[in-house]
């Protein structure tokens, strides 16, 4: 590999993005609304970070996965828990984490069995399909939880 082939791949997938990374959070309250004020922070994070605006469909396609899950997990909030209190979007140089946390001390729950043609209960199967890795935690300053998903950024 020459050096050059090295530093394309080595860079960073977030141009835009402090070399330490870069946490940003939104706080909320009730689910009016929710989902369209989380879509556009976590939107304007992505221009701030440079990964959009971009021409390359990748790029593209992973920030079009970031907001479909953003809208997913605050979605499932607002529907099962009486709305979501924080959205953070957590972004190293290769993984963007976003953290949905609620009130609610139930697990976020998959509807088993998945029917694909059923309307509703796709949300978190949606999820699991784009993120690289998905899981809960519960909230360590009070009741309640974190939903979170980890998505891959492209690199170079």
């Amino acid at each position: 590999m020459s050096a050059s082939e090295f530093r394309t791949s080595d860079r960073a997938a977030l141009p835009g993005l402090p070399a330490s990374g870069q946490t940003r959070r939104l706080s909320v309250a009730g689910s009016r609304g929710t989902v369209g004020q989380c879509r556009d922070h976590t939107r304007l994070a992505l221009h701030d970070w440079g990964l959009l605006p971009t021409e390359d469909p990748e790029r593209q396609a992973v920030a079009d996965d970031i907001l479909l899950v953003v809208s997913e997990l605050v979605t499932n909030a607002c529907q099962h828990t009486g709305g979501p209190d924080q959205l953070v979007l957590r972004a190293s140089d290769r993984i963007l984490r976003i953290e949905v946390f609620d009130a609610a001390d139930a697990p976020p729950l998959p509807r088993v069995p998945h029917t694909p043609g059923r309307p509703g209960g796709h949300g978190l199967h949606t999820v699991a399909l784009l993120a690289s890795r998905w899981g809960h935690l519960p909230r360590v300053d009070g009741p309640g939880k974190a939903v979170w998903a980890e998505i891959a950024l492209p690199t170079g």
